[in-house]
């Protein structure tokens, strides 16, 4: 199991303070959302995370380590930034194998993931003519085909119908029942509320508040968590 940690991570883009003196931990076999209104630098937070953006102070690191020196990273860390990450002119199944080839994983994961979010029956199809919904369920069977211990999820709910959206809420949650870390951002409080263990809110690159979903719930009602993030955007 792994623990997520970011220690007073900052990153400046000249003027700018995307992130600002950030420090959080997210533990394993919990679901993490990760909120804050667009804007707010969730993003580019797990950009950092992910070693695909250098932060300007400080580290991220997964069990102290950071991602570019994780041995293998890919069965370590499944990451969905980008539901248009594949090229629509590939095959569901293509484009898959294509990610497998890359990272060293078994043709024959590919099927699996397919089968885990669904999309068994449109491998054949070219990305190009997927819903949204699709495109997020098979970025999402990217990320999966390591079988990685930690789940790093950007914005998954993006183009989910409320079928979709069930079908996430269950998914997440079976993903930490089986001891995986997941961290994943939204900027809609009430798209995690129902499925997330622990809750981080940033604004403006700061952390705002931290905690159990349940004892935020306890403390505040849903309604005044709601306004406290709708006033974070003003």
């Amino acid at each position: 199991m792994t623990t997520i940690t970011l220690h007073d991570l900052t990153k400046r883009y000249r003027d700018v303070t995307a992130v600002d003196h950030l420090s959080l931990e997210v533990r394993a076999g919990a679901v993490t959302g990760f909120l804050g209104p667009n804007g707010a630098g969730k993003s580019t937070t797990m950009r950092m995370l992910l070693g695909l953006v250098q932060p300007t102070a400080r580290t991220a690191t997964f069990d102290g380590v950071r991602y570019a020196a994780l041995p293998h990273p890919a069965r370590t860390v499944g990451a969905l930034l980008d539901p248009g990450v594949f090229h629509p002119g590939h095959r569901g199944r293509s484009a898959l194998r294509i990610v497998a080839a890359a990272t060293g994983v078994p043709d024959r994961r590919v099927d699996e993931v397919l089968d885990v979010v669904g999309l068994t029956d449109a491998a054949r199809r070219r990305v190009g003519g997927y819903s949204m919904g699709m495109r997020q369920r098979l970025a999402l069977a990217g990320a999966l085909l390591g079988d990685p211990e930690t789940l790093v999820l950007d914005e998954p709910a993006n183009g989910l119908d409320p079928e979709g959206m069930r079908w996430l809420r269950g998914f997440l949650r079976r993903l930490a029942g089986e001891g995986r870390t997941v961290l994943v951002s939204s900027h809609v409080l009430a798209e995690l509320a129902q499925s997330v263990d622990d809750v981080v809110i940033i604004a403006r690159g700061r952390l705002v508040t931290a905690g159990g979903m349940s004892d935020l719930l306890a403390s505040h009602h849903q309604t005044v968590l709601e306004e406290l993030f709708l006033d974070l955007t003003s």
